[in-house]
């Protein structure tokens, strides 16, 4: 086919898709999605569902509760709301129930006193989800491809063995975006993942399964992983706290798709929880030897410390403005820091985080260590079979007969469009080294620098096909390689979340994690969904 057909070809089916695209988003504002006889998912009436994961674990040594009592409260949860949400896509509540007897029986014993116990199992009898994407012996391992659709895990990944070892006892494994590579969870294996304080709303992604059964109360602690946000956003758009550490400090091994070559620095696996008194516990668990890197032994004096903030982006055309009553809930927390901890806060202007996008497209487009190219998206909707067309799988698509997403498939179709030539990415890279320093300098060890989640908040089913590049916002901090902590800041006047990232120097996630307990107690924390 000669060139200039195929281009003419190329051009008017990235026209189509941009109409179909524009056509869901419109729909999605208009009428909301499907219709539901309650947009929110019932409230919590079960004491249990309303504790810490550390203080299910106590309760439990303790032999104030059983651990069996525990695990059945939560199955009870999840039979009732999960069919609403969507957000468990596998079950295993026998195995569950075995482990609980298990727990129940060795401290019937009664051969270790409860400092033993908490130092040997610090999350003894605690249910845990863990985002399909990891490695759960005997659970699904798709990432939401469908010719993975029968890979099963033969093992844990590492910090899932982790977790285990401390004595958490998994309930199921959760929902995510197709390959975790959009900020919508949906997929064609599992369907789509819907929030629980609006059916008609988005989890996120790709950790969104995670986010949304944690807030509706279906577990307590979870798993995800962040490589443009996908433990902030999910944490985000459904009310709960969620971690990404420093690189290198908890390991990644043991999920799908692998991050390869310098990607690898800049996906970070972290914990996401409801409480915020779970997050530096489940680190020390997960984070394993890599512990040695934090300092989280280290006191937060948070009166001494030095905060920072900003309200957007500084004026990027390719993201949203940032939603007023963001701005209204940063400056709460501003005043309070102020005001009643007595803080120095102080607002500044970062120039170069106008060009957040472009340092996450750098940060995807660097080449591995030995020179090797970044592994291709399009590669890796084939998963080592016969190569993907992403233009034919477009007109598939249109005919309902592709069996990938349409942001999967927008994906890969834009793929080389946005890779950057050598002279942009020298660009880019010497602008994302200067914004780093700057931040660092900033921040030093004893600085937090307060920032919008996203620019707006959770929006409606499909809406992010016209918003694709809004998670900037959070991708920026993978880029820049930083530790930054997503905390909840209540409901806005619709009952949707709000919240802040909190951000911090290299290696200090001690004061992201300590500024996230300081505003929980501050603001309220995780609301649950469906209260009056």
């Amino acid at each position: 086919m000669a060139p200039l057909l195929t281009a003419r070809i190329q051009l008017l089916l990235l026209q189509t898709m941009g109409f179909l695209i524009g056509l869901i988003g419109k729909a999605a504002r208009a009428f909301g999605g499907p219709k539901f006889g309650s947009m929110t998912t019932p409230p919590v009436v079960e004491p249990l569902l309303l504790l810490s994961g550390v203080q299910l674990a106590k309760l439990i040594r303790l032999r104030k509760v059983k651990c069996i009592d525990v695990i059945q409260a939560y199955i009870n949860r999840i039979v009732d709301v999960n069919p609403l949400i969507n957000g468990i896509v596998k079950y295993r509540f026998e195995e569950a129930k075995k482990e609980a007897h298990a727990v129940d029986k060795k401290l019937a014993e009664k051969q270790e006193d409860d400092a033993t116990l908490e130092k040997k199992w610090p999350f003894l009898g605690v249910p845990l989800t863990v985002k399909e994407a990891f490695q759960l012996e005997g659970m699904p391992n798709s990432s939401g491809l469908v010719s993975r659709r029968n890979a099963i895990s033969k093992t844990d990944a590492t910090v899932v063995a982790l977790l285990k070892k401390a004595g958490a006892i998994p309930l199921g494994i959760t929902n995510c975006s197709e390959l975790c590579m959009w900020y919508e969870s949906s997929n064609k294996i599992y369907g789509r993942s819907n929030n629980p304080y609006d059916l008609r709303h988005i989890v996120g992604g790709s950790s969104g399964g995670e986010g949304c059964t944690l807030a509706a109360a279906c577990s307590v602690i979870g798993v995800g992983s962040d490589i443009g946000g996908s433990i902030r956003m999910p944490a985000f758009f459904n009310g709960i706290f969620g971690h990404k550490p420093s690189p290198g400090v908890v390991s990644n091994k043991g999920q799908f798709p692998t991050a390869r070559g310098a990607q690898e620095l800049f996906q970070c696996t972290g914990p996401m929880c409801r409480y915020a008194e779970d997050l530096a516990p489940m680190l020390r668990v997960m984070a394993g030897p890599g512990i040695k890197k934090l300092k989280l032994d280290e006191k937060v004096h948070l009166k001494d410390l030095k905060f920072y903030w900003m309200e957007h982006d500084g004026g990027s055309f390719l993201m949203s403005k940032v939603d007023q009553d963001l701005i209204l809930a940063q400056k709460k927390v501003v005043t309070h820091l102020e005001n009643t901890l007595g803080a120095s806060v102080q607002h500044v202007k970062l120039k170069q985080m106008k060009y957040s996008f472009q340092l996450w497209v750098t940060m995807m487009s660097a080449r591995a260590y030995d020179g090797k190219e970044p592994l291709k998206f399009v590669d890796l909707l084939s998963d080592r079979g016969k190569p993907i067309n992403p233009l034919w799988e477009l007109v598939k698509w249109c005919l309902g007969l592709s069996v990938h997403t349409i942001p999967a498939i927008g994906l890969a179709l834009l793929e080389e469009k946005l890779k950057y030539s050598s002279e942009k990415y020298r660009k880019f890279t010497a602008v994302k080294e200067s914004l780093h320093k700057e931040l660092v300098e900033m921040l030093g060890d004893d600085g937090v620098f307060l920032y919008p989640s996203h620019p707006t908040v959770a929006p409606k089913h499909h809406v992010p096909l016209t918003r694709p590049f809004n998670f900037a916002y959070t991708g920026v901090f993978n880029a820049l390689g930083l530790p930054v902590t997503q905390c909840p800041l209540g409901l806005n006047a619709k009952g949707l979340p709000l919240g802040i990232q909190v951000v911090a120097g290299p290696f200090n996630d001690h004061l992201t994690l300590a500024v996230a307990q300081y505003l929980e107690k501050s603001f309220g924390g995780w609301v649950c969904p469906g209260k009056l």
